[in-house]
């Protein structure tokens, strides 16, 4: 069993309730702000002097994790529940849902960081999930609130990886899903997964964001819980890569993370982890966590622009990355706390750039889907405007796996991809990066000969 002893607190006004208070659409009744997860016995709070009596050791939460590496229990090979002392949401464990998410991989860049002149670059991967994405890891957290507190019905608005992650673990804890999507705004390959999990899933003539409202109708009009990242549950799992990031470097941090922004749930996991973390006594430092916004999807962007981040007007998105394409972020509070209390930045990158990014990481062997790239598109960026030194260590967070919108990557190599405008301004790039498919006679002599042709344009 556990204590669950969590509530939530407004992130606008800073009133705390109740977890039985939450509303359907988890907004605060003052102020219409969202919610975040707190733990009272920590005494998380700056410059308490008191010690919480619930309070985790550090030392022994390093020993308990490691050990579990090696548990032959289901919930230990949770990336996720494995670290279950740092998000005690539930009133039991056994009501957890798992596909065994998390514990995704942490590539080391070593062919891009000789070519941006920093010393150690690193992706940790978050397409490796069961669903090929982030959202698995608060989908667990959040769809076993759900599961526990007896729902019949979850639902979410999705751009395709929030509705492959919420089906896939409704089906797996035997509850029934629905989804709405913007018209023709999604990857069809996110799309298929909801359908294979069994999702009830409806085409609205809308974006995300008015797809967010209706939804946001139905679950005060019916017995439906939402799991989109409005959820303050969702936020917890969310925030598990920044443990396994620490660990990785043996509970030291890097000096940057890099983060895509879409909805900014992802950033303001990661900040929260990272915060959590210091306060506990298992980092020394937090990290500086810079968040990057496709050019046609910048809302946080211009709200830094225009009232440094005090507030936000919601922009007709438009790019590419339909993972990011986001006009109004409901996080956006969340995140814009995370790049100032961390002292990242907030950066976007055209079209372009990101087409050339992720076919750079594809060439490193490992692909992601086009919203990840925007990561490798702002470092250069930050690298350039001496925000990152050669000796930094770079994190960069990869949301999505490189199958999630496979008719993209044909695109950019069939040369189809890109508006020639687009195209002008990073043509020198993609030459290089390029790889359509040849046709040749079917004779060895016609293969080789196009081998050589194609070597030599790849050594000039």
């Amino acid at each position: 069993m556990n204590d669950n002893l969590h509530q939530l607190r407004c992130c606008g006004c800073g009133v705390r309730i109740r977890r039985e208070q939450a509303g359907s659409i988890f907004r605060c009744k003052d102020c219409g702000d969202l919610f975040e997860v707190e733990y009272p016995g920590w005494d998380l709070a700056a410059g308490s002097a008191s010690r919480g009596t619930d309070r985790p050791n550090a030392g022994a939460l390093r020993w308990v994790w490691r050990e579990r590496r090696a548990s032959s229990e289901l919930l230990d090979h949770s990336g996720v529940w494995r670290f279950r002392e740092l998000l005690p949401i539930l009133d039991s464990f056994g009501n957890a849902v798992t596909l065994r998410e998390g514990n995704t991989p942490l590539y080391h860049l070593t062919r891009t960081a000789r070519s941006l002149g920093i010393d150690q670059l690193f992706a940790k991967h978050q397409g490796m999930n069961p669903t090929g994405s982030f959202k698995d890891t608060g989908m667990t957290s959040a769809l076993s609130v759900a599961k526990e507190r007896s729902y019949k019905w979850v639902a979410c608005a999705s751009t395709g990886n929030t509705s492959a992650a919420m089906a896939a673990y409704a089906a797996r804890a035997g509850l029934r899903s629905l989804v709405l999507i913007p018209q023709g705004k999604i990857a069809w390959g996110k799309l298929s997964q909801s359908m294979d999990y069994g999702a009830v899933t409806c085409q609205l003539n809308t974006d995300f964001d008015g797809c967010m409202k209706v939804l946001s109708t139905i679950v005060q009009q019916a017995p439906v819980y939402l799991l989109n990242s409005v959820n303050p549950y969702r936020l917890e799992g969310q925030k598990t890569p920044a443990l396994e990031i620490a660990e990785y470097f043996d509970w030291s941090v890097p000096e940057h993370i890099i983060v895509p922004g879409g909805n900014l749930a992802n950033s303001s996991a990661l900040g929260k982890g990272f915060r959590e973390m210091k306060a506990l006594g298992l980092i020394s430092r937090l990290p500086k966590i810079s968040i990057v916004q496709a050019e046609g999807a910048n809302p946080l962007v211009r709200s830094f622009a225009q009232s440094g981040g005090k507030s936000i007007e919601p922009v007709a998105a438009n790019t590419r990355a339909t993972a990011i394409r986001i006009g109004n972020p409901a996080s956006w509070r969340k995140a814009v706390r995370v790049i100032e209390e961390t002292g990242g930045w907030c950066l976007d990158v055209t079209e372009g750039e990101i087409a050339v990014a992720k076919a750079e990481l594809g060439l490193e062997g490992i692909g992601c889907e086009p919203a990840s790239a925007v990561t490798l598109a702002g470092l250069k960026k930050l690298k350039a405007a001496g925000h990152v030194e050669a000796s930094d260590t770079v994190v960069l967070l990869l949301t999505g796996h490189t199958l999630k919108d496979a008719d993209y990557t044909i695109g950019f190599h069939r040369g189809t991809l890109l508006e020639p405008e687009e195209a002008a301004q990073v043509a020198g790039e993609m030459a290089g990066l390029r790889r359509d498919a040849v046709e040749v006679e079917a004779t060895p002599d016609a293969v080789l000969n196009a081998l050589g042709e194609i070597e030599g344009r790849w050594d000039s």
